[in-house]
């Protein structure tokens, strides 16, 4: 049997998918396993091919069941035609798919990562074990999410597919109702548990975003669009990394108390980040770029009274009201 590199690393998900369907004993057809793995079967029959005539694997046709089978039933290709590293990266990236366990990506993605992680072969069980031991050692801790529904997100997907316009319901933040929207579909984005669509909206002729989770009822529509050569959102937003939103770019300088310096220091907020002392050796200035104005301004009051923004002017105000008003509150 030859070494890893024979096997082309575009067809390494696959070759582990149809390995898997084939030990599981059904028989599978390669019209079956072309439509499950969305290929066309000539692909599948060259895949078997290569798995036969290059890894060795001992499969054969049986009429009766008119599918594939393993003549040596315990046979599985073994993970060796990847290397340790990039098993370990993939077994690791199963851990990190967590982020995503609420979304519709979730299955299909998870099904695609086990397929290439395939298990070994029954005398290599042991090193399936170790191989497993970051398991519950490498975890992405629970965030609150925002629900998606499959279907919606299916249209979404085949809109942008399509370039086809998108008409659906939608219930803004302060909206009573649902309302009608027709939108040019550009990107889906994800930020912290939640499902964004960023889109052009025809009854504003300006860039908008979508919260999935407030979306009912999408649609296609007949009508196509030419995606714009600067559609990309993070072309449009790049510079600073507080999460999804559109806004004009401002100048942030933002005070931080000596006890919050190090976390500060720790991250990189922006791309253009520039951090300085006090004047009065106490805590630090940071100062950068955004077009994330409500994102900046939620940030800075995560931090109580430890922080105090300098510029720009209206984030200054901001501040100052909610505290005001956070203050009348606590007096009641």
């Amino acid at each position: 049997m030859e070494t890893r590199k024979t096997l082309p690393r575009a067809v390494l998900a696959r070759i582990y998918f149809i390995d898997r369907q084939i030990a599981s004993g059904k028989y599978p057809d390669c019209k079956y396993l072309a439509k499950e793995y969305e290929v066309g079967t000539a692909t599948i029959y060259r895949d078997i091919e290569y798995m036969r005539d290059i890894l060795g694997a001992p499969i054969e046709y049986c009429p009766k069941n008119r599918g594939w089978y393993y003549e040596e039933k315990s046979f599985r290709l073994p993970a060796r035609f990847a290397s340790a590293a990039d098993m370990l990266a993939l077994g690791m990236a199963k851990s990190l798919l967590s982020l995503y366990k609420n979304t519709p990506l979730y299955e299909s993605a998870k099904r695609l990562l086990d397929d290439i992680t395939a298990p070994l072969s029954p005398d290599e069980a042991a090193s399936v074990k170790q191989a497993a031991w970051y398991e519950n050692r490498i975890i992405v801790p629970p965030v609150a999410f925002a629900p998606v529904n499959a279907d919606v997100w299916e249209i979404i997907v085949d809109a942008m597919k399509e370039n086809r316009l998108l008409s659906f319901e939608y219930k803004g933040i302060y909206d009573d109702a649902y309302k009608s929207r027709l939108v040019r579909p550009y990107q889906l984005l994800f930020d912290t548990g939640a499902w964004y669509l960023y889109a052009y909206a025809e009854e504003r002729s300006a860039m908008r975003l979508f919260s999935l989770s407030r979306i009912q009822k999408a649609a296609l529509t007949n009508e196509r669009f030419t995606l714009p050569k600067d559609f990309d959102y993070c072309a449009k937003n790049d510079g600073s990394y507080f999460g999804v939103f559109i806004g004009n770019k401002k100048r942030y300088k933002i005070s931080f108390s000596s006890w919050l310096a190090q976390d500060i220091q720790d991250r990189q907020w922006a791309s253009d980040q520039k951090i300085q002392r006090n004047k009065d050796g106490q805590g630090i200035i940071i100062s950068f770029s955004s077009t994330q104005y409500e994102k900046v301004l939620s940030w800075v009051l995560s931090y109580g009274s430890g922080v105090r923004p300098i510029e720009p002017p209206e984030l200054v105000k901001e501040w100052k009201k909610t505290i005001h008003v956070l203050y009348e509150k606590v007096k009641e």
